[in-house]
Formats: structure tokens, C-alpha cells, sequence
């Protein structure tokens, strides 16, 4: 992985990665790690998946601790915050990375209680623990932040709206991170090789990534997007909130 932050440049810093255990959450964690920043890894299920990411974040000097929380379960946001509060005193740096929907075992509001209502809540409990000066990003798919002008594939319309509804939701709570000194961005990718919903997509509809690949040029694979969520942590925020990585054609806002 190439470490794309300055190194040093977060120390005495912490930074919270939602769904972090694996993916595009690990390795933004460990790219916060790199740059010296302590980190807390939240998981839903895979602690062992967890531990091993905080291992690799400890091999490069700094505290990493594990929470598992279910974002949907307003007793375990409030489990999540406490640990991190408890352990390093608060956090400069929120990454609401977890998102899902696809799981055909969850039930059919899932898609929206976790991308919209529990990226809500979430953001409400942190905010008694985010430092003035930090950052919040909130990771989303150009799929889901185009989808009110850009139709999706039917089997992900589901996610992208509900997404797309979380991104709505936590925008307007952007005064309120304001008045207590917090900066909000919006960091869009194209599909991102790699990840669960590129697989869980690819099972619905095969040849899905494919082509999608070939009417981009290239996609992110997770390490590539991993590094664009680190940078939109620390680099300026642009006057609307919105980093948009990668080709962004087909696409209309």
C-alpha cells in the first residue's frame, strides 16, 4: 500500500473508521496509521478480521483499538464513542465508511435504516466526542450521489437511493458541525474493484464490473480509493462539500 499522507502529519490525531475490519475501511485506516494518527477499528461481526487490521496499524507505532458496534443499534453507536472517548479522549477524524444493503437476509428497509437513518444517528453520537478542527467524510458511489439525475442498475437502485437519502440527511446537519468547529465533505467513487458490492453485484448481474470498466477506462480498486478517502480527510474541502474521484462520464448532476 502506498502511504499517500505525509508522514507525521496526523500525529496526536484519531481517526474512527466505520466498517473497518476489511476493504476500503482497513486501508484507510491504516493510511491514518501511517501518517501517525491512533485509530479506532469498528466491525460488526469479524473480530478476529478487526484485530488483524489493528496489528498491521500498531506495526507502524501508534494505538489502535476495536469496537464492535452495530451502526443500525442505537445502544452500540453509543458503545463505539464511549470506548474511543475512554481510551483516547476523542476523535479528530469520523469516516462513515459502512454502508450496505444487498444482504438479501436483512430485511427490505435495511438498505435505509443503515444508509440513511443509523449514518444519521451515528453522526449525532459522535459529535459530542469530535474535537473542534476535526473532519467527518461520509463515503459514497457516484451510483448513489448521481441517482437523481443518473439511473442505476435495478439491483443496486435500492442502495444507491437509500444512500443518496443518507447523503441528503447528514448534509443538512452541516451548520450544526459548523458552529462546533467540524468540517463535513462528501467523497464519491465509481464502482471500486475489490469490494463486497462489486461481488455481491457481479453475482446479480454478471458482467456488470466488466462493462462498467470499459465505459469508464479504469476503476479504483480498494488500496486507489482507500488513499482518496485518507486525502479527503485532511486536504481542503471544497465550497460544496463534494470530492468526486475518478471519471465521473455518463454522470449528470
Amino acid at each position: 500500500m502506498n502511504n499517500v499522507l505525509e508522514a507525521g502529519s496526523l500525529v496526536g490525531k484519531t481517526a474512527l473508521v466505520t466498517g473497518s475490519s476489511r476493504g476500503i475501511g482497513a486501508d484507510t485506516v491504516l493510511q491514518f496509521a501511517a501518517a501517525g494518527a491512533n485509530v479506532v477499528i469498528n466491525y460488526r461481526q469479524k473480530a478476529p478480521r478487526a484485530e488483524k487490521v489493528a496489528a498491521a496499524a500498531r506495526e507502524r507505532g501508534v494505538e489502535a483499538l476495536t469496537v464492535q458496534a452495530d451502526l443500525t443499534d442505537p445502544d452500540s453507536l453509543q458503545k463505539l464513542f464511549s470506548e474511543a472517548k475512554s481510551t483516547f479522549g476523542g476523535i479528530d477524524i469520523l469516516v462513515m465508511n459502512a454502508s450496505g444493503g444487498m444482504e438479501a437476509s436483512m430485511g427490505e428497509d435495511y438498505a435505509m435504516r443503515l444508509n440513511r437513518d443509523a449514518q444519521v444517528e451515528l453522526l449525532s453520537a459522535a459529535l459530542p466526542v469530535l474535537r473542534a478542527g476535526g473532519r467527518v467524510v461520509f463515503v459514497t458511489s457516484h451510483q448513489a450521489h448521481f441517482i437523481k439525475t443518473t439511473p442505476t442498475m435495478p439491483e443496486y437502485e435500492q442502495v444507491a437511493l437509500s444512500k443518496r437519502a443518507g447523503e441528503d440527511a447528514l448534509r443538512e446537519m452541516i451548520p450544526q458541525l459548523t458552529e462546533q468547529g467540524i468540517e463535513f465533505v462528501v467523497v464519491s467513487g465509481d464502482m471500486i474493484e475489490g469490494t463486497i458490492t462489486a461481488t455481491l453485484l457481479e453475482r446479480a448481474r454478471p458482467g456488470a464490473i466488466e462493462a462498467r470498466r470499459e465505459s469508464a477506462g479504469k476503476l479504483f480498486n480498494v488500496a486507489e480509493f482507500a488513499a482518496e478517502v485518507a486525502k479527503a480527510a485532511v486536504e481542503p474541502v471544497p465550497a460544496d462539500n463534494t470530492r468526486l474521484t475518478g471519471d465521473v462520464s455518463g454522470f449528470t448532476a
